[in-house]
């Protein structure tokens, strides 16, 4: 009876020894995963929220207007070799929720600019190196080219712009949202705006009144131009 109880007591030890191993095992497995997984893992983030996916494709109705594939933009020159706006597919999804909000106002988002490939950073380097305006890819890149950052204005239902503090690109004070140097209808429109894409979990910055941010920036790398 003594050797048989032995034997029974030495069974829960050997189950929570299992366990340990299995949970270190584990442990180290999610360890050496790619670290864009772990970010996944880490932030309840879907793995298709890295996808990248294009705008007018994914968010029906929406307008692209995208100047830097043209040479209507404050370089003069066309930066992209693609017309086509893209995002990550979990700010696209936060844009996409913008949008609805939006269009039961009688509005519509019409898209400056999205995803900026890391090699285009470099051209607008050349053409405006200017930190003021203009990030340093020697030292950094954008949200833009994370795919997590995008300018946008709004569009009424006869598809003209609403009035806005200035147009795009503007490096002037009125640009700013201080709003105290524009008229009252245009800073309406881009608190309007503002309101609306924060609610929809985007962050503004205060010297861009069109530029938005993925408020889940930190969880996406920049994404390299497959190209």
């Amino acid at each position: 009876m003594q050797a048989g109880n032995k034997r029974q007591r030495s069974r829960p030890c050997q189950s929570i020894i299992i366990v340990i191993l299995f949970i270190a095992a584990l442990s180290l497995a999610l360890y050496f995963l790619p670290s864009k997984e772990r970010v996944v893992r880490n932030t309840y983030l879907k793995a298709t929220a890295q996808d990248m996916v294009a705008l007018d494709e994914y968010i029906p109705g929406i307008i692209v207007d995208l100047r830097y594939a043209t040479a209507n933009n404050f370089t003069g020159a066309k930066i992209y070799d693609d017309n086509t706006a893209y995002l990550r597919r979990g700010t696209a999804e936060k844009l996409k929720a913008a949008q609805a909000d939006f269009a039961a106002g009688g509005y519509t988002i019409k898209v400056w600019d999205a995803y900026r490939p890391p090699a285009a950073q470099f051209k607008l380097w050349e053409k405006y190196p200017d930190t003021r305006f203009v990030i340093n890819p020697h030292q950094g890149f954008s949200y833009h080219s994370r795919g997590v950052a995008v300018d946008v204005t709004l569009v009424n239902k006869e598809g003209q712009e609403l009035p806005m503090p200035t147009g795009f690109d503007d490096f002037t004070a009125k640009a700013d949202r201080d709003f105290s140097d524009v008229s009252q209808e245009s800073a309406h429109n881009a608190l309007l705006l503002e309101q609306v894409m924060k609610k929809n979990g985007f962050d503004s910055i205060y010297y861009e009144w069109w530029h938005f941010i993925d408020s889940d920036k930190k969880n996406y790398p920049v994404w390299e131009d497959k190209e």
